[in-house]
């Protein structure tokens, strides 16, 4: 699991970026995560912690980088009125369908990280899926398969 989200979160950048511009798909993907792990109103210790883990380890990013790309993007999630601006940035970077599959995939590791999915969280990956273009074979595949990987999952 650990190599997919690796592989998929260099896809989303170039080694030499310096700069978070706004459309930058790092910005945008961090915002998404940030409203799938506020959706339901409790972002746990352990979504934080996996959230923070998988950036720490998949970015190649001083702790000061990381910081301000946590903070950029938290702030362009509060900001945002709905998820096409994120969706739209990484559309134009994640050309091929499995990329976005696979960025499901990484979203719903993050709602797994406590052990509990609520109602909401459902809602704001069926929301991102379809912005994505992800059908809903692929959304519940996702879905099904972070679940599997948390011991006491669906």
């Amino acid at each position: 699991m650990l190599d997919r989200i690796q592989a998929f979160l260099h896809t989303l950048t170039s080694p030499h970026a310096e700069e978070f511009a706004p459309d930058d798909p790092r910005v945008a993907f961090v915002a998404l995560c940030f409203q799938v792990m506020e959706a339901d109103g409790n972002v746990s210790e352990k979504e934080q912690q996996r959230f923070r883990t998988l950036l720490r380890e998949r970015y190649d990013l001083t702790d000061d980088r990381l910081k301000v790309l946590i903070e950029t993007g938290h702030q362009a999630g509060s900001e945002a009125v709905d998820y096409y601006r994120f969706t739209s940035d990484l559309r134009k970077h994640l050309v091929a369908e499995d990329d976005r599959i696979e960025l499901l995939g990484i979203l719903w590791d993050i709602v797994y990280a406590d052990g509990e999915r609520s109602e909401i969280e459902d809602h704001v990956i069926w929301r991102i899926a379809d912005l994505l273009g992800v059908s809903a074979r692929d959304r519940v595949l996702q879905r099904q398969e972070a679940a599997a990987r948390v011991p006491g999952g669906e």
